[in-house]
């Protein structure tokens, strides 16, 4: 069996935009539905949501039948859960919390087998498709996709050197978090913060990288994209649900 292709590494690496969801409710049968939606990627996330390796192995089986690229966040930057969710299939990561080169460097590392990494080596596998991938581990670096996640103030004046490091494939953005170490807690729209992240693209995209965000703001997303972020993620699963079961109530209640 051939190692399968990962078309959103080479989506952003071509400068094609991918529009994405953000997934928090870990349940197959919402990612299955999700993956009908018409996105380009599912962001399967286990760091501010209850998931973890055991609901995103469920996510992932039932997302693949469909033509949308999977995309899992680890809850941090840590060699065994980077392991556990490549194990699973997962084939590109974002990483929170990313400061430092050297923290880019010791994520890469973990998802790179020897001599590259030091990734562990398991043969029976759903990467492996359960031992069928011909030459899995000598192979599957290259299909490796891995972001990592910039959302403080420190470490976007770090960024060039984040950049630079080998095995980087994207920097995201984290509005959420970069507004609070900015003075802005709570407030991803202020004025500063968007502007900090407008400047955080373009450095990304001058070092020659493709840039990442997640925000929920429609006028924001259209900057962003004009600014040259290529996966750009535009709403929350559990934000959907809760924005449509408002709205329903209330349009109800106000007839009583």
């Amino acid at each position: 069996m051939e190692l399968p292709k990962n078309t959103f590494k080479a989506a952003i690496a071509a400068g094609r935009q991918q529009i994405g969801l953000w997934v928090t409710l870990p349940s197959g049968f919402t990612a299955e539905a999700l993956a009908t939606c018409g996105y380009d990627w599912l962001l399967f996330d286990t760091e501010h949501s209850i998931g973890d390796p055991t609901t995103v192995f469920e996510q992932l089986q039932a997302a693949a039948p469909h033509p949308v690229q999977a995309v899992v966040r680890p809850a941090a930057n840590d060699p065994v859960l980077i392991k556990r969710v490549l194990d699973a299939g997962a084939q590109s990561l974002i990483i929170p919390y990313v400061q430092t080169a050297e923290e880019a460097r010791a994520a890469v590392a973990a998802a790179r087998y020897a001599p590259a990494g030091f990734r562990g080596v398991a043969g029976i596998t759903r990467a492996t498709r359960y031992g069928t991938v011909d030459s899995y581990h000598a192979r599957a670096n290259s299909e490796i996709c891995m972001i990592v996640q910039c959302e403080t103030e420190a470490t976007l004046s770090r960024i060039d050197e984040i950049a630079s490091v080998d095995g980087v494939d994207g920097i995201f953005i984290g509005p959420a978090d970069l507004a609070t170490t900015m003075g802005y807690a709570g407030d991803g729209s202020h004025p500063k913060v968007k502007a900090a992240i407008l400047d955080a693209i373009a450095r990304i995209n001058k070092a020659g990288k493709p840039a990442g965000i997640l925000t929920l703001d429609a006028a924001f997303v259209k900057e962003c994209m004009n600014a040259g972020t290529v996966f750009t993620a535009v709403d929350v699963d559990a934000a959907i649900l809760l924005r449509e079961a408002r709205r329903i109530a209330s349009e109800y209640k106000a007839l009583g």
